[in-house]
């Protein structure tokens, strides 16, 4: 059963002057961390690039660069698991991002709700 897109809401940049003062790594992708902004679990790792941020930031909605595809990707495009975006963190290097959401469904492909769901040790 495919969730509904709840719609995002526009969010505002905060404590930075410009995209530009993040530290995109020399493939022009910064690496995000996604938590669910309720409980805190971590959902899943991804990657933006400026194009993907801005387009979260407009839409409120999850949006990441495919290393695989090569090409922009929705969360919840195909499967309905949308993520709303609460918040945007970023850290003390400015090269790492940490996205609380509200997730729809699942946020791992496999069908699992968290993409960590094997423990190693």
């Amino acid at each position: 059963m495919q969730n509904k897109k709840t719609g995002g809401k526009k969010l505002e940049l905060m404590n930075l002057a410009s995209l530009d003062d993040l530290k995109f790594g020399s493939d022009g992708l910064i690496p995000v961390v996604i938590q669910d902004a309720a409980n805190k679990d971590v959902l899943m790792v991804a990657y933006m690039n400026r194009e993907s941020l801005q387009k979260t930031l407009d839409s409120g909605l999850a949006t990441y660069w495919s290393r695989s595809r090569k090409t922009l990707w929705l969360k919840g495009e195909t499967s309905g698991h949308f993520q709303n975006v609460k918040t945007i963190y970023y850290d003390c290097d400015k090269d790492t991002l940490l996205i609380q959401v509200e997730q729809a469904g699942v946020a791992c492909h496999t069908g699992e709700r968290s993409c960590f769901f094997t423990r190693m040790a």
